[in-house]
Formats: structure tokens, sequence, C-alpha cells
């Protein structure tokens, strides 16, 4: 039976959506596929509220994350930490050889601006890393606010980790200063897993060719210069069936409308949330609550895994806490091209099997 997936990614992926999949492959140095990608740029520019170019990559959203700490470190990076993600980009500034520092908060807290802006001030760091949207707590850090610090400080190249928030939460990358903004089509977009995404400023351009090791398939000044020069074709073959598929699910996105989008992500996290604290609690700090996805305080003691079992069998799937929270917390995602309707169906079920 096929479970109907409430779970941080993959998420479920509409029927017309993964018959995009299937479309016959093309050449991918052909001028069909330079209009393919060019198209989606385009349609991604408008996502992200962007001008700056967009890359893509054939590997999951920690692709671009190790690119860009890689890419665009020539001093020190600073990396902040609000879960499981965040220490993520830490770890592969240590394997790359980078030079990094972590900045951890308890988890269920949020990254203040006050936070970045006294380790900024320090004058240490040229790079700085912000989980927008931590799946294994439930935390959106407020990035407007980041972003007003992050300003006075115009040497450093701002990363932000987007990959289960975008598509679902408004993220304006240009006036917010974002340098690198990353994604991938697994979460809030709706597509299934192995392509990744991020906006490249012009700003982390320059500092990336200051860089001397950036790699060499997640260098993403040689992912830039490459469709610079060969007119939006890729260096190594990109997935060209996920860019079939994103390229006719950005329309879909478009045609909702990216406001109207992002209200219905918000109205189901609202009912989530508010299911939430009448039968449980919420785990993270509620000033900071993400809009795709609700980690749930598990304060009735209840079997999880058991919990999840049952629902299987009901054909629906939700996740148990990440890591340490494992049976300590449960999460619920509502996001991608969930409506209302098919959250309350969960949560219906949720308490008619834990007689709530």
């Amino acid at each position: 039976m096929h479970k109907k997936l409430f779970i941080p990614g993959p998420v479920e992926v509409k029927p017309d959506v993964l018959e995009k999949m299937a479309t016959p492959m093309i050449g991918h140095r052909s001028k069909d596929a330079s209009a393919l990608q060019r198209r989606i740029s385009d349609k991604l520019r408008k996502l992200f509220y962007t001008e700056e170019e967009i890359l893509l990559s054939t590997s999951s959203g920690s692709g671009l994350m190790e690119g860009a700490i890689r890419s665009c470190t020539a001093k020190r990076a600073a990396v902040f930490s609000v879960g499981a993600f965040g220490k993520r980009w830490y770890d592969m500034a240590v394997s790359n050889n980078v030079p990094a520092d972590l900045f951890e908060v308890e988890w269920g807290q949020a990254t203040t601006p006050e936070m970045v802006d006294e380790v900024l001030s320090t004058g240490k760091y040229d790079l700085v890393t912000i989980t927008h949207n931590e799946t294994s707590t439930g935390i959106m850090n407020p990035v407007e606010e980041i972003s007003k610090v992050i300003k006075k400080y115009p040497d450093v190249v701002w990363c932000v980790d987007a990959v289960s928030s975008a598509g679902g939460s408004k993220i304006e990358v240009d006036k917010l200063g974002i340098d690198i903004c990353i994604t991938s089509t697994q979460k809030a977009l709706g597509l299934p897993p192995g392509l990744a995404i991020c906006t490249f400023s012009k700003k982390a351009i320059e500092r990336a060719k200051q860089v001397p090791h950036r790699g060499y398939y997640l260098d993403l000044l040689s992912l830039y210069n490459y469709i610079q020069k060969k007119d939006y074709q890729y260096p190594s073959t990109p997935s060209l069936s996920h860019m079939f598929a994103l390229d006719y699910q950005l329309d879909k996105i478009l045609e909702e409308g990216l406001e109207n989008r992002f209200a219905r992500h918000i109205e189901m996290a609202e009912y989530v949330r508010a299911w939430a604290k009448k039968n449980f609690a919420l785990f993270a700090d509620e000033r900071y609550l993400s809009n795709t996805l609700t980690t749930v305080a598990n304060t009735r003691e209840i079997d999880v895994a058991a919990l999840n079992k049952e629902l299987g069998q009901r054909g629906f799937q939700i996740s148990n806490g990440y890591g340490k929270m494992k049976e300590k917390t449960f999460r619920i995602a509502h996001m991608a091209d969930y409506t209302l309707d098919d959250i309350k169906e969960l949560l219906g079920h949720i308490d008619d099997i834990l007689k709530l």
C-alpha cells in the first residue's frame, strides 16, 4: 500500500509531476537542454525574488551546502546551528579543511540577530551560514531580522540553508542580501529527491575567485562559469529527468501564485500547531515556528513507532523525532502540494488511533 508521506522529505509528489520524470531523453549538450535550463532559472528567480544566477546540482541539498562553504570561505566560516542540519554544515567545513567555528543553541531555540552580531563583530569571519528552517526541531530562524545585522558586515558572504522551506515560505533573497540560498527538490517544491538548487550572488562569485581549492564537482564558481560560457549547460551530465519535472512543477507553483502558496502553508501550519497544543505541546520556541513542519513534544509519552505503524496500515506516515529526540517528539510535515483537507484527514486518523 502506498503511504501518503507527511515526513520532512521526500514529500508526496503529484502523479502528473512524476509522469514528467519519464519524458524521453534529450542530449544534455543540445539547444533544447539549454532552453530547458534557462526556463527553469527564470522561474526560480521569481520563486527566490532574485536577479542573481541560479545553479543546479545533481545531488541532495547537502551537496550545494558543502560546495558553498568550501567555495566561498577565504578566511573563516561562522556556522550557526539550531539542530542537526546546522551542525552538518560545520562537519562539512572540518572535512574539507575549511577553517570554521560552530555556534550552537539548545534544540528548540532560534539563532538571534544579537548572536550573529556578537560573532561577526570580532572581524574573524568572512562567511556565515544560517539554517532557515530546521526539520529536527521545527524552528524557522528570523532571517529578516538577521539580515539587518549581516548587512553591517559587507565583506561577509551569507549562505542560507532553505532546503526545507523554499517554495513553502517567502524568502526574498535580494532584499535580504543572501548570497547563496540553497534548496532541494524533495521538500516544499514537491518533487522527487535528487536535484539541488542555489542562488549565487556577485559577491559570492568574487569571493570564490579568491579561494584556491574549491573542489571539483561542487565548485560553485566552475558551475557558474560553465553555464555562462556554454549557454546554460553544465560541466557534468545533469539529471534531465528532474529538470523536466522541475520545469513543469514551477509552472504549477507560479500558476497557484507564490503568495497563495505561502498562505496555504501557513494555514496548514496553524492548524497543526493548534492541534498539537490542544493534545500535546509544541517543542520549538513559539516565536520561531516553522511554516513547513511542526515538531510536537510527546507529552503523553505515546509510542510514536506504534502510532506510525498503525497510520501506515491506513495509508499515512509521519516522522518520529530526529536523533536524540526520537520518541520524545514526533514531526508532521505540511509542505509542497498538500492542502488543509489533507492535514485534517491525517490528524483525524491520529485522533482515532490515540482516542483523543
